[in-house]
């Protein structure tokens, strides 16, 4: 670990406390503003210092609960966002027991408006001092190499040059490659070790022999080096494991998913509350919707589209977008004909390659289909699947039958779960990504699912949804 790293993962203790108090401090004073104190008279007499006594017990409190939350982890980069959701949630818990206590206690002081206003105050105080601390921290890295780490990287696979041509590519990540060998030669790397340093070795080639691997992990315990390597069977079944001894011996339990158990009823719980929520918000945007369809062409205004989900098919709600004809739908009396068109303009139009098809410039959309399919207002209905239980707020997309049928055998670990509205690949690259891209993402959400990451997938959905997508 460096000592950049130990730094300013340290300095975050003290500067977090420091907000606290601030925000509290810049509550109170607000609620003596004049705009304010003549709209609600103040009914409280209580010192200021005697206040900010009061706020300097309670702020390590909840300095507990962002260490509980992970926000002190030493981590060289952070993401931004994902840190603000946590802070929220860790000022909100933190907040709810500082009610609770003074609603137990009623000759404490309570104001609801300072309260309420250190609560929102310490949520974007505590946000941008943690982006000051982080920028510099990233800035200082990537212009004058502070913290970073110097990285070995020991293979000949396509693994192995992604991994060196990402971080070549991206200081930002916190590494600079200052060799890249085929094999294992310990010689050789104690010669790097003593020229230039070496911080951490990958073992990037799930095709080295564990005798080589056993051997440059003595190594790196002699010299206090990072190791991490490869094994074959992870690269292929799963990043989503647990190490047990088992009668002495180290042995590797492969987990499917942490959606099992209470993981699948928080989700489910999660799905339920946000696609009603969903539907409540949008209801306006769907009853316009499907006036314009029924006003711009024949035909019912959701289609039926079979897809492909964890427990064998199930039919996706979608607003129509195409003429009634034209509609691969068993709504369409001439299902047949219009099934043999598409296939036409697969072959002609389609931009994406592997088991999923896009066309370009699509001739069989309506005038309104355009506009909602670019907009992505023809998924909207899909939060109706969500609400039965077909389909969940985020997933790997569904996809239909004689797509599925097109998988590689490592792509239907996608199929192991309820499929979803959004994704992350979705907000990765949308339509533009590959099928085995979108699928490598799918397959990582699923092994590394957690509630904060649905709520980072919806959140940033809703920014992508701002930009126009391409291949349309």
């Amino acid at each position: 670990m460096k000592k950049s790293e130990l730094f300013f993962a340290a300095i975050l203790v003290p500067a977090d406390f420091l907000m606290i108090v601030l925000a509290a401090a810049v509550a109170f004073w607000l609620r003596f503003t004049p705009g304010i104190i003549e709209i609600k008279p103040v009914l409280f007499q209580f010192p200021f210092f005697s206040y900010l006594k009061i706020v300097s017990l309670v702020a390590p409190f909840f300095l507990i609960i962002f260490a509980l939350q992970g926000l002190y982890s030493l981590k060289t980069t952070r993401t931004f966002w994902r840190e603000f959701l946590q802070i929220t949630f860790s000022i909100s818990v933190g907040m709810t027991l500082v009610i609770l206590a003074i609603f137990l206690q009623r000759e404490w002081f309570s104001s609801r408006f300072i309260i309420l206003s250190a609560w929102g105050l310490s949520i974007v105080f505590i946000s941008l001092s943690r982006y000051a601390v982080n920028l510099t921290q990233k800035i200082l890295l990537i212009y004058k190499g502070i913290g970073t780490h110097r990285l070995a990287l020991i293979g000949k696979s396509g693994y192995c040059d992604t991994v060196c041509h990402e971080y070549k590519k991206n200081p930002g990540h916190g590494y600079k490659i200052i060799a890249q060998e085929s094999t294992i030669d310990i010689d050789n790397l104690r010669q790097i070790q003593k020229e230039r340093g070496i911080d951490e070795i990958f073992a990037c080639d799930p095709d080295i022999p564990m005798e080589d691997l056993r051997e440059v992990s003595d190594f790196c315990h002699r010299n206090r080096i990072e190791f991490k390597f490869v094994p074959a069977i992870l690269q292929s079944i799963s990043t989503n494991f647990e190490v047990k001894a088992l009668f002495d011996e180290p042995v590797i339990e492969i987990k499917n998913t942490p959606l099992d158990g209470w993981g699948k009823i928080a989700k489910r719980i999660f799905d339920f509350v946000g696609s009603l929520f969903g539907l409540i918000i949008t209801s306006p945007l769907l009853l316009i919707t499907a006036i314009a369809i029924r006003l711009d062409s024949r035909g019912p205004i959701i289609f039926k589209n079979e897809r492909v989900g964890h427990n064998g098919n199930f039919n996706v709600y979608k607003f129509r977008y195409m003429k009634l004809d034209y509609c691969t739908s068993v709504q369409n009396p001439n299902r047949e004909e219009a099934l043999e068109l598409e296939k036409e303009l697969i072959q002609k139009q389609s931009i994406r390659k592997g088991p999923l098809y896009k066309i370009k410039n699509d001739p069989r959309k309506t005038r309104v289909g355009r506009i909602i399919e670019v907009l992505s207002i023809d998924e909207l209905p899909q939060l109706f699947n969500v609400l039965k239980g077909d389909m969940g707020l985020v997933g790997p997309r569904p996809h239909q039958p004689r797509e599925v049928e097109k998988y590689e055998v490592w792509q239907k670990r996608t199929l192991s779960i309820k499929p979803g509205v959004t994704g992350l690949a979705q907000i990765s690259g949308r339509s533009d990504l590959s099928f085995t891209d979108e699928a490598r993402l799918d397959i990582y959400y699923i092994e590394n699912w957690s509630l904060w990451m649905d709520i980072e997938i919806l959140f940033k959905t809703f920014f992508v949804l701002l930009k126009k997508r391409k291949n349309l």
